[in-house]
């Protein structure tokens, strides 16, 4: 269970936010935003939204325009036009700013005065910039219906602010459990929420294949047909998936696919006998067990079907990522997985995109400028992958699987890693032992899914913790736990009205 970009160094982190607070129990407050812009602070006075109030954007920003229009209209009840400049009081307007680049293109400024003025280099980062904004109204901006006799206030606010990674993810396990178009589809909307940029797709293993393989069409047919435990399974087809990178394309969120390999494949072999040594399939497998399977190394029918399988991926693909797994191939001699890694790495940089492995790959000679994604302590490979100018992911186990229990209490999860409560969710660094600072690209959670098969399983484990994660990864180093549970007491009433349904931490006053 356990990516690529150059070998440049990562600038230093951003210094911590500064912040003037306002009174916590008063309207609205940036003191309850999350993640924490890194630089802010309030002016007295109040912008109420009137009934005829305008989002002014040039057309090339319709759609971002169009997102935050949809929200807004949905809960407030009003028409909320979308008109090209000049703005007027009382609108809110968007807007590219070449001056702003120094902000990067995920960051973005937020002024409220007598308007709105959301201004960013880059698109990414006025659609960032529309989820701050959400976040000064009151929670009940995020209703699905009209909200009647509620005032839309916000506080007057100055902020500028950017990311401290570029790589904010979130590993879905489509594989054990299956989850369907709508719910990634969700998902992906609450990433970008959070200020998540990524999503990593975990398509295949031992219990079922996710993902229409045209020119071995037995992967769905027969490996999609089981997950864990039983009782059936599915599959995206390619148009389906197509729309799901669409999607996450028009959030700003790049979606990465997995195909792991050379363990993990018991559902391919399931599927077809010529990747077997008798030639025979194999049974299929409902269990949650790990390391027993593996690919057969040096055999033309392995190599044709793993190319096949990434260049219809990778065709399928607008992001320049391809997950090629490589974690606990136990069954899998040494010299045969790094050999085997070697010749993935050099498929995937053929079908043009950047591998990513999980830690373990780093023993292998992957193409320069791929990724790994360090899961745990022991995992030597991230230390020999940054030797070597690989770029790492920090996911440690410990404190970024979102699938282990939060108590010994906790209805369902896992425990081999430990119980993360919500203050050690939060109060982390992404340090990987062996791999310098500057090598760390982001930070990625990951949901895997044994024992979780329905959203509000999925919703339960995730959240609160991962709105810690995502501020971890976008704020920085700021790490008070004592004030931080204070903001999210309120984010919580967001998370309700987004129809989240999360875990309510006893450590935690939550407010009601």
């Amino acid at each position: 269970m356990a990516s690529a970009l150059s070998a440049c160094v990562l600038p230093p982190p951003p210094a911590p936010p500064q912040r003037s607070f306002g009174a916590p129990d008063g309207p609205p407050s940036i003191t309850r935003l999350v993640p924490l812009p890194r630089q802010l602070s309030e002016s007295p006075g109040q912008l109420e939204l009137e009934p005829a109030v305008r989002i002014v954007a040039d057309g090339s920003l319709s759609a971002i325009a169009e997102a935050l229009a949809r929200v807004l209209r949905r809960s407030t009840g009003f028409e909320l036009p979308i008109v090209a400049p000049p703005a007027r009081d009382g609108d809110i307007e968007l807007a590219l700013a070449a001056d702003l680049a120094s902000l990067g293109d995920e960051g973005y400024q937020l002024d409220v005065g007598d308007r709105v003025s959301l201004r960013a280099a880059k698109p990414a980062g006025l659609l960032y910039g529309t989820m701050t904004l959400r976040q000064l109204f009151p929670p009940e901006i995020e209703a699905l219906s009209r909200q009647a006799h509620t005032a839309w206030r916000v506080t007057h606010v100055h902020i500028e602010d950017s990311p401290r990674y570029s790589w904010r993810g979130l590993t879905i396990d489509v594989a054990r459990h299956f989850f369907g178009v709508d719910e990634i589809k969700r998902l992906i909307e609450l990433s970008a929420y959070h200020k998540l940029n990524r999503l990593h797709l975990h398509l295949t293993d031992d219990q079922g294949w996710r993902i229409e393989i045209k020119s071995w069409p037995k992967l769905t047919s027969v490996g999609g047909s089981t997950q864990t435990g039983g009782g059936g399974g599915g599959f995206y087809t390619q148009e389906q998936y197509k729309d799901l990178v669409a999607f996450a394309d028009a959030h700003y969120v790049t979606l990465i696919p997995e195909l792991d390999m050379p363990g993990h494949v018991q559902a391919a072999l399931t599927s077809y006998g010529e990747l077997n040594v008798d030639g025979q399939p194999q049974a299929a497998y409902m269990g949650t067990d790990v390391g027993f399977s593996t690919l057969v190394f040096g055999d033309p029918d392995t190599l044709r079907f793993v190319d096949d399988a990434l260049g219809e991926v990778a065709a399928l693909t607008t992001g320049p990522y391809l997950h090629i797994g490589g974690d606990e191939a136990k069954a899998t001699r040494p010299t045969d997985y790094r050999t085997f890694l070697k010749r993935v790495g050099d498929m995937v940089r053929r079908h043009g995109k950047t591998a990513v492995g999980w830690c373990e790959a780093g023993e292998a000679e992957l193409p320069p400028g791929s990724l790994l994604q360090d899961w745990h302590d022991g995992c030597g490979g991230s230390a020999v992958g940054a030797k070597n100018g690989m770029r790492v992911i920090a996911s440690p186990a410990k404190h970024a699987y979102l699938d282990m229990m939060y108590t010994p209490e906790t209805a369902h999860g896992q425990k081999w890693a430990g119980f993360v409560e919500l203050a050690p969710a939060y109060e982390w660094q992404p340090v990987v032992p062996g791999v310098p600072d500057a090598a760390i690209v982001g930070i990625e959670s990951a949901l895997w899914t044994e024992d979780i098969a329905k959203r509000a399983d999925a919703d339960y484990m995730l959240f609160p913790r991962l709105a810690g994660h995502a501020e971890l990864a976008w704020t920085g180093a700021v790490h008070n736990f004592a004030e931080y549970r204070l903001r999210l007491a309120h984010h919580g009433k967001r998370l309700s009205a987004l129809g989240v349904g999360f875990y309510r931490s006893p450590q935690v006053d939550w407010e009601r």
